[in-house]
């Protein structure tokens, strides 16, 4: 039986653990050649190894999106080993502290968290655009992980800020790619149980009761969005962004519970 991604390379960044590592393993179990891309090197090894062990094909680099000569490293280490790059996943991102007060926001904080999520991006993919633009096919690929963030009001200024940006990051470089093959999307998670929730799980119980399906998402529902937008099932499709949120952004959850108590 094939896979839908035979014979692709994949780069995904942030990948030793949460979206980045369910992505991947999707990717891996679909047929793929996935390079884990992650600041933990060492995590980055032992998600690649899993991966291996279920039978799939993964290496791993350690990769600093916020540095341009460890994006390049990383994206020429892909091609030499699966030689060829398919798709690029976005997916490395920073998130500071939510400040009430937003004076209190640090030029620092707002910094790394644009540097990192935005403009890390942005070298990820100018680093894979001229290896996707050969992609056999026309199958090269870019998805961008976004957030409901940077869709409605969710807390945390700068990182909200980024993923916004990253919107307008996906629509711009989808008509440019376009001329070359390469499509270009985006998805929006909601809430999603990552080890970033570690010890705070009372904290997910009350947002999952505010879900309109009840829940909060799991990493492997964000992976089956990246998966078929990077896939020739979405061949034609770009420059768009597709939330993946349970239905959080047309509830207003906040809004029907003050009307519930005239």
């Amino acid at each position: 039986m094939t896979g839908r991604f035979d014979g692709y390379g994949v780069v995904v960044t942030g990948s030793a653990r949460g979206i980045g590592e369910a992505t991947a393993r999707r990717f891996a179990a679909e047929g793929a050649g996935v390079l884990i891309a992650d600041l933990d090197g060492v995590a980055a090894s032992r998600t690649a190894a899993a991966i291996r062990a279920d039978g799939g094909r993964a290496e791993a680099v350690r990769c600093d999106v916020a540095e341009r000569a460890s994006v390049d490293a990383a994206v020429t280490r892909a091609v030499d080993v699966f030689g060829t790059l398919d798709v690029l996943v976005n997916n490395a991102y920073s998130c500071g502290d939510h400040h009430e007060d937003f004076a209190l926001e640090t030029e620092e904080e707002w910094a790394h968290d644009l540097d990192v999520t935005l403009t890390g991006a942005m070298r990820c993919s100018r680093a894979a655009l001229p290896h996707l633009k050969n992609a056999p096919r026309r199958r090269g690929a870019i998805v961008n992980i976004g957030s409901v963030n940077g869709l409605s009001y969710f807390g945390n200024h700068s990182y909200s800020a980024a993923k916004a940006g990253l919107v307008s990051l996906t629509r711009t470089l989808a008509v440019h790619a376009a001329r070359d093959g390469v499509r270009v999307n985006l998805v929006a998670p909601g809430t999603i149980r990552t080890p970033a929730w570690k010890g705070r799980e009372a904290t997910l119980a009350r947002a999952a009761a505010v879900y309109p399906l009840g829940r909060v998402g799991e990493p492997a529902d964000i992976a089956a969005a990246v998966a078929f937008l990077a896939s020739r099932d979405a061949s034609w499709i770009t420059g768009i962004t597709l939330p993946v949120e349970g239905g959080i952004l047309p509830s207003n959850p906040g809004f029907t519970d003050a009307l519930a108590d005239e």
